[in-house]
């Protein structure tokens, strides 16, 4: 199961990301897939988690201002 889902992460980023830019350094690359990590972790709500980012279930906090979300 594990597998599932870091093959899911991988194509997500590859479409999402990787696909969309032309990194033309390394160093844009880190920084372009940094950003997609960070929204797809933080910002993102994915339906697997109830409508929830990663980083709300993880630390089991809501992210404040976020609509539908109880009041922190």
């Amino acid at each position: 199961m594990d597998n599932v889902m870091i093959e899911r992460l991988w194509r997500s980023m590859k479409y999402e990301c990787v696909y969309l830019n032309a990194f033309e350094t390394g160093s844009e690359a880190r920084e372009g897939i940094g950003n997609w990590i960070n929204l797809y972790n933080e910002k993102r709500p994915h339906s697997k988690l109830d409508d929830k980012t990663p980083h709300e279930v993880y630390f089991d906090l809501p992210l404040p201002g976020y609509p539908g979300k109880k009041a922190a």
